[in-house]
């Protein structure tokens, strides 16, 4: 993810410099003028859980995640609060899988108790707060601070079935906060803006199975989504 980031970086720097080397004009002067617009942004992701435990029967649990790369899509509506803020709408999915190991020796000691794979799908709802410096030539950076709503599709929780049928169980609604860095780079035809961000659950995603001394769930306290985006926009 950090060589991905920087290659992302130096791409956009780069691809900025030629711009304003082959022009010497500012690159869609009124762009930031229009009180409201839109775009659209595409992405990866890769997910994981932050786990902390409380006391059970089962002591020696240890919880290890696996993330896999996911993908984000989705639109954005700008609106221009003043000249270096903006509160931003970006409805949009996020697709991501994460292996689950349950290292509790010997009460889990098959695959099939041991291993969860988890494939999410999420509809992602974040409220944004856009601070950016002034511009410089075809350059602009921000920082971004937001909250969002997140609906998990593949959660389960409805299920009656839980991990001792083999059925690892989520909250549906989940509540995030985001914190990120970006640069924008005015084009000769539209903004393309990389972005880096950190999306963290404020609450507890898991749902406990319906044994109450289960090896899954019983021993695990804080169970809550942590993440890093890489979003590319274009508006």
């Amino acid at each position: 993810m950090k060589k991905i980031f920087f290659f992302i970086i130096t791409f956009s720097v780069a691809l900025s410099a030629s711009s304003q080397k082959r022009r010497n004009v500012d690159n869609l002067p009124t762009f930031d003028d229009p009180k409201i617009h839109y775009g659209f942004y595409l992405g990866i992701n890769q997910n994981d859980f932050k786990v902390n435990y409380r006391p059970s029967n089962f002591p020696s649990t240890i919880v290890e995640i696996k993330p896999t790369l996911g993908f984000n899509v989705g639109l954005i509506a700008d609106f221009r609060v003043h000249k270096n803020v903006n509160l931003r709408f970006e409805p949009g999915l996020i697709s991501n899988s994460k292996t689950i190991y349950f290292n509790n020796s010997p009460t889990l000691n098959t695959e099939r108790d041991s291993i969860r794979e988890i494939g999410s799908t999420y509809l992602h709802l974040p409220l944004v707060l856009k601070l950016s410096s002034d511009r410089w030539n075809n350059v602009r950076p921000y920082v971004l601070a937001g909250i969002s709503y997140d609906h998990n599709f593949s959660s389960n929780q409805e299920n009656s079935d839980d991990n001792f049928s083999g059925e690892f169980r989520m909250k549906t609604s989940n509540f995030m906060y985001e914190l990120g860095v970006g640069v924008d780079i005015y084009l000769s035809f539209f903004k393309f803006s990389p972005s880096i961000r950190g999306v963290f659950a404020m609450n507890r995603e898991l749902i406990d199975d319906n044994n109450s001394n289960s090896p899954w769930t019983s021993p695990i306290n804080i169970f809550s989504t942590r993440g890093v985006f890489l979003n590319f926009s274009f508006e």
